[in-house]
């Protein structure tokens, strides 16, 4: 008996033993659980430590979401954050510019050194000689060959005349020369007339007086040194009077057309030098603008602008694609590089740097845009300084800050200090004011009191 009761008091013990190592270990669970829940609270779904965080708002070490003292949208943003998203910052300045305008230029011959090559009678061509379209042509060389039966009546009075004495006067000088009071030299003249009127040359002409020979061959020739550039004759041709048998031009001077969007054409002054280069040569030439209107072009939807030069050794020829090069000298005017501006289509937008990390978006206008500078007509002042990279990630931020607050698409406008207001957050400080019905806010109570001293003048303007 002694035995059993010995036996089942070692087994308690062993029980309790065993038991008391249970809760022992079930304890240490239980608290382990509760501190990792502790930390996970802490560290959050991010990964990063949620107290450190807070502390790193409240020292302005990351974005700060409470920015109910700065206009709406900004955002502040640590210096460390704003190194990895790559923020540069460029100063606001009103300066003049020089800028240079570079488009696109087509080569056209000078309209009044193009030369129309007309039939003054009916004929047919005799010859053609070799001068195909594009052929660089002499002054009096000989083009072609016609004949029109018109022609033996005025060759046969033209020497009748020339063998009465006509000869000497016309050597002398042609039509300057001849007495007008002298019947037979009115006469003469009036057959050299009719003699050019039909197509033959002063110097053909000159020929027939010497040999007071009637010929049936009347030739073209070019009036002027040139190149072919229309040739429309082929031997045994039948043509009528006004056909056109040539078409040559001067290219000694030359016109450039160059292509100008609608918004550069102020900056164009007939005079203005210009640079012509050749994509594919290294030559260069310098142009003038011409003293005309741009002509609209509908097909490019661009302005013609015209500019006169000269074109030593026929190197531009009709149809050249050319690059032209523009000096513009701007007035003074506020400007910003163009990547500082954030265009949505709606509204453009640049972030203004308020200092220690803080940014402001703010609404502007632009003018023109050279390059990568544009002038900024409305909604900065010279001196403020612009996020001009990493403005989208500010952005972005800003549209948070936003959508956070409430207030995204239902901004409204300070009657008196003319920004910008949060609604929501004018409210909370009791920056409101309510006039005729309609319920005005407010970025500052200064604003508020200056609007409820006299309201019609705020609401007036």
């Amino acid at each position: 008996m002694p035995d059993s009761q010995e036996g089942s008091v070692f087994s308690m013990k062993k029980f309790l033993y065993v038991f008391g190592l249970f809760l022992l270990l079930f304890g240490s669970f239980l608290a382990g659980s509760w501190y990792k829940q502790r930390e996970t609270a802490k560290v959050g779904p991010s990964g990063v430590n949620s107290s450190a965080v807070n502390t790193d708002l409240r020292s302005g070490t990351d974005t700060v979401t409470d920015t109910d003292s700065m206009p709406p949208g900004s955002v502040k943003i640590s210096p460390e954050k704003q190194q990895a998203i790559g923020v540069q910052i460029g100063l606001v300045q009103k300066k003049p510019m020089t800028r240079t305008l570079r488009v696109l230029g087509r080569v056209a011959p000078d309209e009044k050194r193009v030369y129309r090559l007309v039939a003054g009678t009916d004929g047919w061509i005799r010859e053609t000689y070799d001068n195909d379209t594009g052929t660089l042509v002499k002054k009096d060389e000989r083009l072609a060959a016609f004949y029109s039966p018109q022609f033996r009546a005025a060759q046969l009075s033209y020497i009748a005349l020339v063998g009465a004495g006509g000869e000497d006067r016309f050597k002398a000088g042609g039509r300057q020369a001849l007495a007008p009071s002298q019947q037979a030299s009115v006469s003469l003249q009036t057959y050299i007339d009719a003699l050019e009127s039909l197509g033959m040359s002063e110097q053909q002409m000159k020929e027939l007086a010497s040999t007071k020979q009637i010929t049936d061959k009347v030739y073209i020739l070019a009036p002027v040194t040139g190149f072919i550039i229309a040739r429309n004759v082929s031997p045994g041709q039948r043509f009528e009077k006004g056909f056109e048998w040539y078409r040559i031009a001067d290219l000694s001077r030359v016109w450039i057309f160059a292509d100008l969007f609608g918004n550069e054409e102020e900056y164009m002054r007939p005079g203005m030098k210009a640079r012509v280069t050749l994509p594919d040569q290294k030559k260069e030439f310098h142009a003038t603008v011409a003293k005309v209107l741009p002509q609209f072009d509908p097909n490019s939807r661009t302005l013609k602008v015209r500019l006169e030069l000269d074109n030593p050794g026929y190197t531009l020829r009709p149809d050249m694609f050319v690059d032209v090069e523009l000096p513009i000298n701007l007035p003074p005017a506020i400007t910003a590089p163009a990547d500082a501006v954030l265009d949505s289509g709606l509204k453009k937008t640049v972030f203004v740097d308020l200092g220690n990390g803080s940014f402001e978006p703010r609404e502007v206008e632009t003018g023109w845009r050279f390059g990568n500078q544009v002038e900024i007509t409305k909604g900065l002042k010279p001196g403020e300084r612009i996020v001009v990279s990493g403005n989208f990630m500010i952005d972005s931020e800003s549209r948070l800050e936003m959508a956070a607050a409430g207030m995204y698409g239902t901004l409204s406008k300070d009657p008196v200090c003319g920004v910008d207001v949060s609604p929501n957050k004018a409210e909370k400080a009791g920056r409101k004011s309510a006039y005729q019905g309609k319920v005005y806010y407010f970025t500052s109570d200064e604003c508020k009191k200056q609007f409820d001293k006299n309201p019609a003048r705020y609401v007036k303007e």
